[in-house]
């Protein structure tokens, strides 16, 4: 081994040990499956060992793989910090900016964030990772990362954006079948669709006064872009932001004034890459554009 080990190949690595398969750590990296797979390969070889054995669907480290997981690890923390305060010393308007976001928002609100920053850094590549888990800042699975609860750790920067506006939509062709709910009452009747976590669904409607119960949810999917597809297509009911929504000319929002949803909206960067040019601008105009969007529609 002359050569020194590649930081992807370890990263690939450390995301299939954890994740435990290559579908689910090329999702978690934002990689296709063969890339991640030849990065994994390509460090069995260099190394000269096997790391993986497959046992149904799952992949189990090896005896020799558990040996140096722990060394990988700490490795990877150092490559980490390592790439972050190059990165925050960096000041040019050039390079690949990581933005995480839910699929809903990468989908039909960062594009037009994307256009805007187009113009003011035309040299910039930005890589949206749409993920509607939590992805980790701190090992450099994304540089920015928008979310809805506020993160706890230390080295990490918070920006509030303010409260995003939310309501409770339904397809024509689903009110047309099943009615239209009138009071808050009325919704135990009716049909709902889960974006994954039923009982955090649950507890956060309950909180806003919504009567809604785990045997309502007929159907649903952890993806936001496919569970809002499912409304769409008469399914059931569905919690969205007003923001989102307002680009369906086909979808009615329901219980208007009676219902008062809205979710918090955080920006998030490393510390260590708050000295960076290109990823304070970002950072600053990711902000504006959200806090704009968050002040434009406010709950009825």
């Amino acid at each position: 081994m002359d050569t020194p080990l590649d930081w992807n190949h370890l990263r690939a690595f450390l995301a299939t040990a954890e994740s435990g398969s290559l579908s689910a750590a090329a999702r978690r990296l934002g990689l296709t499956q063969p890339t991640l797979g030849r990065q994994v390969t390509a460090l069995e070889e260099h190394l000269g060992l096997t790391l993986f054995e497959r046992k149904g669907r799952t992949l189990v480290l090896t005896d020799a793989a558990k040996d140096l997981l722990d060394e990988a690890r700490q490795m990877g923390v150092a490559a980490a910090r390592l790439n972050r305060l190059a990165d925050g010393r960096v000041n040019t308007l050039e390079g690949m900016i990581r933005i995480t976001a839910s699929d809903m928002m990468s989908a039909y609100i960062l594009p037009d964030f994307l256009l805007k920053l187009r113009n003011a850094a035309p040299q910039l590549r930005v890589d949206i990772v749409a993920a509607n888990d939590i992805r980790d800042i701190l090992s450099r699975e994304a540089d920015i990362a928008i979310r809805h609860v506020r993160p706890d750790q230390p080295d990490l920067i918070a920006r509030s954006l303010g409260e995003m506006s939310a309501h409770l939509y339904a397809s024509q062709g689903y009110v047309r079948a099943r009615g239209l709910p009138a009071t808050l009452e009325d919704l135990n009747t009716h049909d709902f669709i889960s974006f994954g976590d039923d009982d955090l669904l649950v507890m956060q409607l309950n909180a806003y006064g919504i009567p809604l119960t785990k045997d309502q949810f007929r159907t649903g999917s952890a993806s936001g872009v496919t569970a809002w597809t499912l409304m769409r297509k008469g399914f059931g009911i569905l919690p969205m932001a007003d923001d989102v929504a307002s680009r369906f000319p086909d979808v009615l929002r329901l219980l208007q004034g009676q219902t008062h949803l809205s979710f918090p909206t955080w920006l998030v960067t490393h510390r260590d890459l708050q000295t960076s040019r290109r990823i304070r601008l970002v950072f600053d105009m990711l902000a504006e554009f959200l806090s704009e969007r968050a002040g434009e529609r406010t709950p009825a």
